[in-house]
């Protein structure tokens, strides 16, 4: 019987071990090559942000949703899904960030790390390496909604009052990824034919998207800044990193989601705080420090709770 065990623990540490060496590791060496580019070389990773936010980022979404086999009622069924991560993940970590007593601004900061996960840069191409295309797909409309909200309410958290809630209403139109998703609902539901150079020309962005994305992840990484704040860094990793996992799987439950969009869902839901926070929360004076903290250590962490929810979604 304990040889059994031995047996039994052995094969699942191995199953854990090639898990991680076929989906996270390879995310990881092109982050770290980033990392490696953005601490030796002067690179503006401002302008690729850019490139990534105006170009890769919304031809990626469209070719996703226009090649799709999601209908609207599965589309629909995810955003209401993603919608309910974010605000669960942001009320668990009101909570317990005033069962932890903490100052106004650095609850503000766990708020904002904890219900906005890093679902593009980072979690697109997880979900893509560990469970393909159909699962990208449900992904990338958790993507654009966690966007869509991050960008309104995201913006009023970080702004302490400094914006009101019409301008960031507004500043969604000025989304490129908000209108790829409209132009790809239109193409999909009038059955209308992309022209072959078009169709060649959204593919090659498309394919591009995924390593732009991860290059500017560990570019952004390369801001991390020492915060007094642990208690507060410690509280928002771990809320991020073990109770997001355990939200998105009981919420996918609940939503009823199976297969790949229950894959591409929940993984999304378990991402670590999203590098957006830290422009957001510079831009408007709330704790940077401790934001990307937050952000830094949670992504250096966080294969060890992707990983074991890549083998269980899986199964």
């Amino acid at each position: 019987m304990r040889a059994g065990v031995i047996i039994s623990f052995i094969m699942s540490t191995i199953e854990l071990f090639n898990t991680f060496a076929n989906n996270l590791l390879p995310i990881m060496l092109i982050a770290a090559a980033g990392y490696v580019l953005g601490k030796t070389l002067t690179v503006d990773s401002r302008t690729i942000g850019r490139v990534v936010f105006y170009i890769f980022s919304p031809l990626l979404v469209f070719n996703l949703m226009v090649t799709s086999q999601l209908n609207l009622q599965q589309a629909l069924l995810t955003i209401g899904y993603t919608t309910a991560v974010i605000t669960v993940m942001g009320t668990v970590a009101f909570i317990l960030g005033k069962l932890f007593r903490l100052e106004r601004t650095h609850l503000l900061v766990v708020i904002l790390t904890v219900a906005f996960g890093n679902t593009g840069n980072y979690g697109l191409p997880l979900v893509k390496f560990a469970f393909g295309d159909e699962a990208l797909a449900a992904a990338s409309i958790f993507y654009v909604t966690t966007t869509i909200l991050f960008n309104t309410v995201g913006v009023v958290i970080a702004s302490l009052g400094h914006l009101d809630l019409k301008s960031a209403i507004l500043g969604v139109f000025r989304l490129p990824i908000v209108y790829a998703v409209m132009i790809a609902l239109l193409v999909k539901g009038f059955g209308v034919e992309i022209p072959l150079p078009l169709s060649r020309t959204i593919e090659i962005a498309a394919n591009g998207a995924i390593p732009a994305m991860l290059i500017l992840l560990g570019l952004e990484l390369t801001r991390i800044e020492w915060t007094h704040s642990l208690r507060a860094t410690s509280l928002g990793v771990a809320i991020k990193l073990l109770v997001g996992p355990l939200v998105g799987l009981l919420l996918a439950s609940l939503f009823g989601l199976e297969g790949h969009m229950q894959q591409g869902s929940a993984i999304e839901a378990a991402m670590p705080a999203a590098v957006a926070t830290t422009v957001v929360s510079t831009e408007y004076k709330l704790e940077p420090s401790l934001v990307t903290a937050i952000v830094f250590f949670g992504t250096i962490l966080s294969p060890l709770t992707l990983t074991p929810l890549i083998v269980f979604l899986a199964r």
